[in-house]
């Protein structure tokens, strides 16, 4: 289990998948069998970048029938107070143990911008709610019926922003509301992750880095230019560019496990985020020496 592994100290990695947007399963399931037996625990994405897909609850209880440990990713934008606290629940009783609890981005960004947001809550009074719902009660003070449920609770953090003093500040504000790990946003840069580890070491609760794998400088260059507090350094963008394009999955996972040799020492595990190349993922492990 997730929480039992963090808990023992050993370095963990975790891995994340994308449900897809139809009913069509055969591919992901395919895609998480590359995760048995090589990490703990695969993230399911909560319609990532407000894209409409396949639901994360579904997806969680699929990966618990084939094996595989779910993170259940859950967003506070497309509901209200009553279907999150709902859908938590309904986590439970199909055996989900682990969420990891986002705020989420704004419809505008995703592939339906005429979709209204909610944002009834954000993600450090979701966590609260879920505290609260593990005493046996809901937001509003009502008794839960039977035996209170018992989660695992995770919560994001973006090591790269600058400034990082508001990060560090919302991080123990989740850390009182009940977040119990944090997987962090994408790493490129050692040093800088070294400086933010230094500054939050005193918490007391486990950090796994995010690791993307990078698939063309393209990417690269769009991380570097839309996604706040994520940088890709210039020699890992010409390290992509010199290699042909059937060689950029190799070239990718070289990089990968170099920044988690580099990561190792500093953090409790990482993060791998594979977009797609879940086959991948055992190769970036060896090659890490993981």
């Amino acid at each position: 289990m997730l929480s039992e592994a963090l808990k023992s100290g050993k370095f963990v990695v975790t891995s994340e998948i994308g449900p897809p947007k139809g009913v069509e399963m055969r591919e992901i399931l395919s895609e998480a069998e590359f995760f048995k037996g090589k990490v703990e625990a695969v993230n399911v994405t909560d319609l990532q970048s407000s894209v409409m897909k396949l639901g994360s609850l579904a997806t969680c209880r699929l990966l618990i029938e084939s094996g595989v440990e779910p993170v259940f990713q859950i967003t506070c934008r497309d509901r209200n107070r009553l279907a999150l606290q709902s859908d938590i629940l309904s986590a439970y009783v199909l055996g989900i143990r682990n969420l990891l609890i986002l705020t989420g981005d704004h419809p505008k960004l995703g592939d339906d911008p005429a979709a209204k947001p909610v944002f009834d809550l954000d993600s450090v009074q979701l966590l609260e709610a879920v505290k609260k719902l593990q005493e046996g009660e809901d937001m509003a003070g009502n008794k839960l019926e039977g035996e209170p449920p018992k989660f695992f609770m995770g919560a994001v953090v973006n090591p790269g922003a600058d400034p990082i003093e508001p990060q560090i500040i919302k991080m123990e504000k989740k850390i009182k509301a009940g977040a119990q790990f944090f997987q962090s946003q994408a790493v490129y840069e050692p040093e800088k992750f070294a400086q933010f580890m230094k500054k939050v070491k005193g918490f007391g609760v486990p950090v796994l880095a995010g690791i993307v794998l990078l698939k063309s400088a393209g990417m690269a260059r769009y991380m570097n230019k839309n996604v706040s507090g994520v940088y890709v350094p210039d020699p890992l963008i010409e390290e992509m560019e010199k290699v042909e394009k059937e060689k950029r999955g190799e070239k990718s996972i070289e990089i990968a496990a170099r920044l988690i040799r580099e990561l190792k020492g500093l953090c409790q595990g990482v993060h791998i985020m594979p977009l797609g190349w879940g086959n991948k993922v055992p190769k970036v492990l060896e090659a890490a020496g993981l």
